[in-house]
């Protein structure tokens, strides 16, 4: 195996969930590079991907597949802390979450919309609607596996900062 490929590997057995474009500043590949190991780790059966809102992130093989959501939406800092804040309430009404994270409501319930999808969260029945984890324990043992990287974190909060604008303009 190549030493490429094999720091590629390593990489995503480090840090689980690691969508393709942090692979790619990590390491400091091309992405033609990155795109030929990680296509070669996955068919060889040596990775797993899988693709959450828009991102191809990769694991080793030993996550199930709501570990592998789960592990995704915690790389992203907005997810990660709507995730962080129902753990810690145990229960939340969304509008609570948009007031205490200084979000717009409509982006708390475009996540809440995808968390519930990925079984990560449950909206209640009854009014007003409240939000808990659909596995607060094996939630909390992921937590500890994912520390989002600073580029990450950078990423996340421009485009936090794009939506912002949007909906802005849209209110205008």
């Amino acid at each position: 195996m190549s030493t490429t490929r094999s720091r590629v590997r390593n990489h995503v057995n480090a840090t689980p969930g690691v969508h393709f474009n942090q692979i790619k500043r990590d390491l400091d590949l091309a992405t033609g590079q990155v795109q030929y190991h990680l296509k070669r780790l996955v068919d060889d059966g040596e990775l797993d991907v899988e693709r959450v809102s828009g991102r191809a992130h990769y694991f080793d093989l030993e996550f199930d597949p709501w570990e592998r959501r789960t592990l995704a939406y915690l790389r992203r800092e907005m997810a990660r802390e709507i995730i962080v804040r129902v753990h810690a309430d145990g229960s939340v009404q969304p509008s609570r979450l948009a007031d205490d994270l200084d979000i717009a409501r409509s982006t708390v319930a475009w996540h809440v919309s995808n968390l519930t999808a990925a079984d990560v969260l449950v909206k209640s029945t009854e009014r007003p609607m409240t939000l808990r984890l659909a596995h607060p324990d094996r939630t909390a043992e992921l937590f500890e596996t994912v520390s989002p990287s600073l580029p990450d974190r950078l990423v996340d909060r421009f485009l936090r900062t794009v939506d912002s604008l949007f909906e802005d303009a849209a209110d205008n």
